[in-house]
């Protein structure tokens, strides 16, 4: 079959002051199939992308749509190229209807009516229903109408499965497939090697910013595929550590939360974590596990239950008060820089911001901090310039390695990670992995919310499912399929209803 260029780059740079993000990039996309953009985080993809949908201005290079060179200034003009970008973080106004947020501002630029593309792709979704109603899944679907409507044949879509369950994941695999028999150019970003292998008919490794190549996903595999991101072979299996029963550390004991709307956040929670285990988190975007970290971590208190920590009370506590009662906790939170780190300080400032408090004297000692840096960046292996570079110009898996590294070295008892490798690469993942088993062995109970489900039932001994603020399900890891966490994330039935609780 010949297949005619949707989408050509001929030596695409771009360069950010002295770094080169994108370097001499060449680059097709075919119509009638679907491209996966794969590379470590910083290797260029994101970049390579805003230049596609007109968020970044090429330095040199040139792009070309169905054979002719294209000046593309700002996403309007990508929309009337016919290119559609899909992000990651949806760009809908909840209050809205999909209909409503499908015509928002673009009157002008639709030209195809939303009911007869979502006929056509067999796309499901209730035109008229509002946004805050909708599921992650509809959501997503509703940004693909938006794109499809605007007359979009070139799309791009960044972690589109991020936080999908697999039912929702093969909905969206089927609408892709769709949208490939009409003749559309694909491009999918995403971290998953079994989606790769799952979806693409080629996949293109950036590394460093540069093209190392692009294969058909039929003649590699995704020890290739990784080895080809990291410039060396890696070990792509995640382990769980066996180690001996430990006691209870935590006990959540029908816990409830509410929002300042009265809305409930979460339901009769109840569920124990023991030493040196792996408790995985899974459940839909938006199902409690913001305000089950929150809660045990005091930044935010229960509306009714109790919480109990190494043998201790800590219900309405503050972090602070809980560190004055002796209790070592940490927290992870998924918002590295918003709530994690300071991203204008430093990593030894950064350090120092939980260890400043139990300095005694006048001045502050940055020798200590400095020192713990040093080893940090040793042991961790984080790629810095230099102790003194600000944080927020690091890359977001050397970011997520100094959060960890420095919660860790307080030596908590119970460690909680909402989602660490979250966008990070595989390589990145890997070593967040090896972190938190290292801390199993040491007998620390680590609660794990997660999204990737093959990840939860290789590295944690239980999976508790969250649908709808409530626990559906508490699942032996060894038991667990990806078919049976979906079931129980959506709040289906199963025939073993009993048998998993």
């Amino acid at each position: 079959m010949q297949f005619t260029p949707a989408i050509q780059l001929i030596r695409l740079t771009k360069c950010f002051d002295s770094v080169t993000a994108c370097d001499c990039i060449d680059l097709d996309v075919r119509r009638g199939e679907i491209l996966a953009l794969l590379g470590e985080n910083g290797s260029g993809k994101t970049t390579l992308t805003n230049m596609l949908s007109g968020i970044y201005q090429p330095d040199a290079g040139q792009i070309l749509l169905d054979g002719k060179p294209v000046i593309i200034r700002s996403p309007r003009d990508a929309i009337r190229q016919g290119i559609g970008m899909i992000h990651q973080h949806f760009k809908l106004v909840e209050v809205m209807t999909a209909r409503e947020n499908i015509l928002l501002g673009q009157q002008s630029l639709i030209k195809t009516n939303p009911e007869d593309a979502v006929k056509a792709f067999g796309l499901k979704v209730g035109l008229n229903k509002k946004v805050y109603d909708m599921s992650v899944s509809e959501k997503q679907t509703v940004e693909i109408l938006k794109v499809l409507c605007r007359g979009a044949d070139k799309l791009i879509l960044d972690e589109p499965t991020a936080v999908l369950t697999p039912q929702e994941i093969q909905s969206l695999f089927d609408t892709l497939h769709a949208m490939r028999k009409e003749g559309k150019a694909i491009i999918i970003i995403t971290h998953k090697l079994e989606e790769v292998m799952a979806v693409s008919d080629r996949v293109t490794v950036l590394r460093k910013g540069v093209n190392v190549g692009t294969v058909g996903t039929g003649q590699t595999d995704r020890f290739s595929l990784t080895e080809m991101m990291v410039g060396q072979a890696i070990d792509l299996d995640v382990k769980r550590v066996e180690t001996p029963p430990g006691q209870p550390l935590l006990r959540l004991d029908k816990v409830s939360a509410e929002d300042d709307s009265g809305r409930t956040l979460l339901k009769d929670i109840s569920f124990t974590l023991n030493q040196g285990e792996i408790l995985g988190v899974a459940g839909v975007a938006g199902s409690g596990q913001k305000a089950l970290c929150e809660i045990i971590a005091g930044l935010e208190n229960p509306s009714g239950g109790t919480i109990t920590l190494d043998k201790q009370p800590i219900n309405g506590l503050s972090p602070r008060e809980i560190i004055k009662r002796g209790i070592s906790m940490a927290f992870i939170p998924e918002d590295r820089l918003g709530m994690g780190l300071v991203g204008g300080l430093n990593i030894p400032d950064n350090l120092l911001l939980k260890t400043y408090r139990d300095q005694k004297g006048f001045f502050l000692k940055r020798k200590p901090a400095r020192l713990e840096g040093e080893e940090m960046i040793r042991k961790l292996k984080i790629v810095t310039p230099g102790l003194n570079v600000k944080i927020r110009k690091l890359s977001g898996g050397n970011v997520q390695k100094v959060l960890l590294g420095r919660e860790i070295n307080l030596s908590p008892k119970v460690l909680i990670t909402a989602y660490p490798v979250r966008g990070l690469d595989i390589g990145a993942s890997m070593t967040i992995y090896d972190m938190l088993n290292e801390q199993k062995r040491k007998g620390v109970g680590i609660l794990f919310v997660g999204e990737d489900l093959d990840v939860l039932i290789s590295l944690c001994d239980r999976i508790l499912v969250l649908c709808a603020g409530k626990v559906s399900a508490i699942v032996e890891s060894q038991f667990a399929t990806k078919a049976l966490l979906g079931m129980k994330m959506t709040g289906l039935k199963t025939d073993k209803e009993d048998e998993y609780a």
